[in-house]
């Protein structure tokens, strides 16, 4: 008897053991997660309690992976993220399924949580940044920065950029034609001149190119920049515009130089060459990198744009920054909604394209020792937002397919800095 009660216990303190061994988390990304958003939260805030996080690429969704704890678990649940315990041989199983050459598949580790900025105005305005709406309802702690702060260093600080939505050529985002009369407008160019000012700027258009060219050091040096909307095409005007007066009266009280197209320099720009600025103060366009509105207007049932599918083992920061549950993304407005592909320059790379209207939404590319990703449109869950509009509440869209596409960019610079296969 005795031995049998022994050989009971020893099954059961094996039993045990067993249990205790299924010591990894699994955070499904596929159509299984119950809040996608919120599940790169709990990746970030894991690599932030200095634990390890795998990034499954293209394994059911771009899974999350790491060792097993029951706070994590916990942390999980209060965030109503789903889960799966596994065990040891099924986490090996997983992860040998996923190293197969002929499979496109592979697992990038996730080491520190990156520190992130958001560039973005002190004062209020009639309009939010999903990119801040985003990193808030997924707990991911950011810093907002403005030019002040740029102008004074900071970025070096940060390892993730992100621009609000801007006007870097100092034309208040064109809105003087519809807005000038607004206290909003009003109010917002007494600060920024106020701001230029303080900071030994005769003008803001000077100020915001002098902003500009701190984040091309930024990202030149090994920062990571995110743009949406109005910012990445007004970022590179600026920047082609040094030293060129595109200002017409109504932004900074002197005409714009009337032969400034000819000497916009192409060199100093991220992503865009050969486009037109908007030369009339009445247009809702700061230059001819948009594509046409009416365009979307006319076919919004139909506006959607493909992601591209990247070799996993071979290009995995591309397979990062396009990791989804969903291949075909709904389109969505904004300033700039998408950008022309005749206006890209050669190595910039596509990430998401609409075939049907020629012209891409979503790309990436590298500058200096950094990389920047531009995304068209404004908000991924309100197809055409309106100045004065209520921000998006993203606790009715958890599962997004447009959103996560901010917040992979926000988690790839966590990932092990490896050198690429040849």
């Amino acid at each position: 008897m005795f031995k049998i009660l022994k050989f009971c216990l020893v099954c059961l303190m094996f039993g045990w053991v067993a249990s205790v061994s299924a010591t990894y988390l699994l955070i499904p990304m596929d159509k299984e997660q119950t809040n996608h958003l919120k599940a790169y939260g709990m990746a970030f805030w894991i690599l932030q309690q200095q634990e390890e996080v795998s990034w499954l690429l293209n394994y059911r969704g771009g899974s999350f992976l790491c060792t097993y704890k029951e706070s994590f678990a916990k942390e999980c649940a209060i965030r109503d993220v789903a889960y799966q315990v596994i065990s040891d041989v099924q986490t090996t199983a997983i992860l040998q399924e996923i190293a197969q050459a002929d499979v496109n598949m592979n697992e990038i580790k996730l080491t520190k949580a990156p520190k992130i900025a958001v560039y973005s105005p002190k004062n209020k305005l009639p309009w939010d940044d999903a990119v801040t709406l985003v990193l808030t309802y997924a707990e991911i702690q950011y810093d907002v920065v403005y030019d002040e702060e740029v102008i004074n260093g900071v970025l070096p600080m940060y390892d993730w950029l992100h621009l609000h939505h801007e006007d870097f050529t100092g034309q208040y985002g064109k809105f003087w034609a519809n807005y000038r009369n607004a206290d909003w407008y009003r109010e917002d160019v007494r600060q920024q001149e106020a701001m230029a000012k303080k900071l030994g700027f005769a003008k803001v258009s000077l100020l915001k190119l002098a902003v500009a060219k701190k984040i091309r050091e930024f990202v030149s040096g090994g920062g990571y920049m995110f743009a949406m909307c109005s910012a990445p095409d007004s970022f590179d005007v600026a920047l082609a515009a040094d030293g060129v007066d595109i200002c017409d009266t109504p932004f900074d009280g002197d005409p714009m130089d009337r032969n400034a197209q000819s000497k916009l320099n192409f060199d100093n720009t991220f992503a865009f060459r050969d486009f037109h600025i908007s030369v009339n103060p009445y247009e809702y366009e700061i230059s001819d990198i948009d594509v046409n509105p009416s365009i979307h207007m006319q076919n919004r049932t139909n506006d959607f744009f493909t992601l591209f599918e990247f070799s996993a083992k071979w290009d995995p920061v591309p397979t990062m920054l396009c990791q989804n549950h969903y291949q075909v993304i709904r389109g969505f407005m904004g300033q700039t909604t998408a950008f022309k592909k005749d206006k890209l320059k050669p190595n910039v790379l596509v990430l998401g394209e609409t075939k049907a209207f020629d012209e891409v939404r979503y790309i990436h590319g590298t500058f200096g020792k950094g990389t920047f990703t531009f995304l068209g449109g404004h908000d991924p869950e309100d197809y055409q937002h309106f100045v004065g509009d209520r921000p998006t509440d993203l606790n009715m869209f958890p599962n997004s397919e447009g959103y996560r596409l901010i917040l992979n960019n926000v988690l790839f610079p966590a990932a092990k800095k490896e050198k690429r296969k040849t």
